[in-house]
């Protein structure tokens, strides 16, 4: 197999790509990612440079890796900045490194797409093979490959790419007819708590939207991007990552793989959250307010779309990385995990060590979060 590293998926047919990734999880489309490019969110000026790996036999596209050079952590979530201090006491260099995941975006889905003629170890073999060569010839310190699915990352651990796992917290569709038959599974007092920050949306004369592709409009796309800039800053110091063209001229383009639920007080729109979806998955992406409300995060970013699961029959809803405060809301932990290919050997073998020993503590803290669910205990009396 010949392969290419490309420096945007201009190069490669959409056809071609989507032919190998699908187009269910939204993330992997040839749209999608050449928008990343074309809004100036993928560039080598932020970071994000593409560099995606296409595999041919003959010269038909047999396999794909979304790929991208970078020069710093950020948008990952899957931290190593002390793997690169370690770098830098050691005399070396760990940026640019290569990174094979869908930027800013922390949910689990395809990475490594093959033909059915080519079967899956024979694909991981090409392509790592590819990446090391082209690695070795660009100075570059290392490959890491987030979130993917965990064959896919039990394939490259066996191929001595050291394998990390991590916690999030997903709901689970377990066939609810409503909310309320999910809230039935609470306990008492954990019912009662989620109540009442459902009510407070309606103490505060707050009123809710689910709006789902064609159904936003221009001027919700243009008044999220505002949200989105204001709350990013407030949080982090800048106006975030994405550019006022990835959410007014990629994101109406995706059809019904984008939702919006959008509050509004008096008429007036004060915030809004947005997910993607696919088939199966609803996954829950950006928020942004002008005005703080009580409970209305949760509100809009939570419990609007674990309706919005029940009512159109998905699932299983990603809220995204991190927040503990899921977990009493009935979202369970749930492992995901990244691989990661290290150059040097000496780095490696450290790397190793430092994956191994850090498997148990994620195993227990998985433990733990599963005590802290609001269910009823089966054994015993609501």
């Amino acid at each position: 197999m010949e392969a290419e590293f490309i420096t945007s998926l201009e190069q490669v047919d959409a056809s071609d790509w989507d032919g190998l990734f699908g187009t269910d999880y939204p993330f992997t489309r040839h749209k999608f990612l050449l928008g990343l490019e074309q809004t100036d969110c993928t560039t080598a000026e932020s970071g994000w440079q593409p560099c995606h790996l296409v595999l041919r036999d003959a010269g038909v596209v047999v396999a794909a890796l979304p790929l991208y050079l970078k020069s710093h952590s950020y948008g990952e979530y899957v931290f190593d900045w002390s793997w690169a201090r370690a770098w830098e006491r050691s005399g070396l260099q760990y940026y640019p490194k290569l990174v094979s995941a869908i930027p800013f975006t922390p949910a689990t889905g395809p990475r490594l797409a093959h033909t059915p003629a080519l079967n899956a170890a024979a694909a991981m073999d090409a392509a790592l093979s590819a990446i090391q060569q082209f690695a070795a010839g660009q100075d570059i310190s290392s490959w890491h490959l987030l979130f993917p699915e965990k064959d896919v990352s039990d394939g490259f651990l066996a191929r001595q790419c050291h394998q990390r796992a991590a916690v999030q917290f997903h709901w689970f569709n377990n066939g609810y007819d409503n909310f309320d038959a999910f809230l039935a599974e609470f306990s008492s007092r954990k019912r009662k708590n989620l109540r009442r920050e459902r009510r407070r949306i309606d103490e505060q004369g707050l009123e809710l939207s689910t709006l789902e592709g064609e159904q936003i409009s221009a001027e919700d796309w243009e008044r999220f991007h505002h949200f989105y800039q204001i709350t990013y800053a407030k949080r982090s110091g800048h106006g975030g990552y994405l550019s006022r063209e990835f959410f007014t001229e990629l994101l109406p383009t995706l059809g019904h793989q984008v939702v919006m639920v959008i509050a509004r007080r008096e008429q007036r729109a004060v915030a809004a959250a947005l997910y993607f979806r696919s088939s199966d998955t609803l996954f829950g992406r950006y928020w942004g307010c002008l005005e703080e409300y009580d409970c209305l995060h949760f509100e809009a970013c939570y419990y609007r779309g674990i309706e919005y699961c029940i009512e159109n029959g998905v699932a299983r809803f990603d809220p995204g990385a991190q927040g503990e405060h899921k977990i009493q809301r009935g979202f369970r932990p749930t492992d995901t995990w990244s691989n990661h290919w290290i150059a040097d050997p000496n780095l490696s073998a450290a790397v190793a060590d430092f994956t191994r020993s850090e498997l148990p503590h994620t195993a227990e803290y998985k433990r733990e979060a599963e005590t802290l669910l609001p269910f009823k205990n089966t054994n015993s009396p609501d």
